[in-house]
């Protein structure tokens, strides 16, 4: 690790050496140049700085390729970056295009970052698709997604002692959009009503008081979150309904729901803020030019107007929820129950992913490879739910000149 530091630092420092000495050098010659030049001597001198570091850094790359020593390495780095900066030093003048290719050079850096988002993506998508079908030629496609029982526990060799294995993943769904559904159901009436006063209503002092508080609540890590429903808000709701004569338990679907709703009312608020704020005030004043109040202007003009992004917000946050770990690792009890009552425990895809992927791990037995099924399928869902939320935004929503 103590070398590579130094060996960026190295390919920093020729970088840096390489664009001061190219633009000294290009400001003399320029400001004796009797013509008009094409390139500020800054691009001659991130034109030299780019050839030197970037063939210092090539080597190192190779070198690492060809696992060299670090000396050999440093020598290599400083020789490729000295030919790098003669060569640049060479093209310094008033008709040289240095501008062009530091600009090309750029655009190449951003059309790389994003072929590392999008083939990060492929290679996700193929590593699901690689191990599900693995899966697939094990258990039946079609018992999967219609089976009513999910029992993963089998035995890894023969010798041991374990299930047959019942991998159908109804419950499981059922569960994690049960806990969706309560989740949404807090978190977009809020999360609207929030953004609607914060928007409309609210006063620059309430701004100052309540943005900064929800901002907070969006930046608190999820495993706390998770802490918070086990060990306080649970045992309150099982208090409560003792006190009314029932009985609950502490993990619960209910739990998990409202603690996650929670936990998404800064992302439902501070999108749909975003869209009603994007309304033109044009559109209130006229509004109240005929004579609507401010609740019949934000209904009936601001909120119409709003709606498609709404919409967006909300499909967005159900994503979220849908996807959510720790959550529903410590609130929602685990069992795999084919329920509708909110108040049971109930098992998510990504608590049996959570389950499925720890401890003792073989990856030939249909118990592990059942965890990239349920991954394909909530990528699947979850990938559904955002391309419907954007066609709504970009269809739907009205462009305001």
């Amino acid at each position: 690790m103590n070398s590579i530091l130094i060996l960026i630092c190295v390919t920093l420092a020729l970088t840096a050496i390489s664009f001061v000495f190219a633009r000294q050098k290009a400001r003399r010659q320029l400001a004796v140049a009797a013509k008009t030049i094409h390139s500020q001597p800054s691009y001659h001198g991130w034109f030299a700085g780019l050839m030197s570091g970037g063939l210092a850094f090539l080597a190192l790359i190779v070198s690492a390729f060809l696992s060299l020593s670090p000396l050999f390495t440093i020598v290599l780095m400083v020789v490729l970056a000295v030919l790098g900066f003669f060569f640049a030093m060479n093209r310094i003048g008033a008709d040289f295009r240095a501008r062009t290719y530091v600009e090309y050079f750029i655009k190449s850096i951003l059309v790389l970052c994003s072929l590392i988002a999008v083939f990060t993506t492929i290679g996700i998508i193929f590593s699901l698709l690689f191990e599900s079908m693995r899966f697939f030629k094990e258990v039946s496609f079609l018992d999967f997604v219609t089976g009513l029982d999910w029992s993963a526990q089998t035995a890894f060799r023969d010798d041991q002692v374990g299930q047959s294995g019942s991998f159908g993943a109804v419950p499981i769904f059922a569960g994690t959009f049960l806990i969706t559904l309560i989740a949404v159901s807090i978190a977009a009436p809020i999360g609207l009503m929030i953004a609607i006063f914060l928007s409309e209503y609210a006063s620059v002092r309430a701004k100052r008081i309540i943005k900064p508080t929800i901002e907070i609540l969006a930046g608190i890590p999820t495993i706390v979150y998770g802490f918070f429903a086990l060990l306080t808000f649970g045992p309150f709701i099982r208090g409560f309904a003792e006190s009314m004569g029932f009985g609950i338990p502490t993990q619960s679907a209910f739990t998990a729901g409202v603690v996650m709703g929670i936990m998404i009312i800064p992302f439902v608020s501070s999108l749909s803020n975003d869209v009603i704020n994007a309304v033109p005030q044009s559109m209130r004043d006229g509004s109240y030019a005929l004579g609507a109040t401010k609740s019949e202007t934000m209904t009936k003009v601001v909120f119409a107007g709003a709606l498609p992004g709404i919409i967006g917000a909300f499909l967005l946050a159900i994503s979220r929820a849908i996807g959510e770990t720790m959550i529903v690792v410590l609130a929602a009890g685990g069992a795999a129950n084919l329920t509708a009552n909110p108040f049971e425990s109930v098992s998510t895809v990504t608590f049996q992913i959570v389950t499925l992927l720890t401890g003792d791990l073989e990856f030939d037995s249909p118990k592990t490879l059942s965890a990239f099924a349920l991954g394909l399928m909530l990528f699947v869902v979850t990938l559904l739910l955002n391309m419907i939320a954007l066609i709504i935004v970009r269809r739907y929503s009205a462009k305001y000149e």
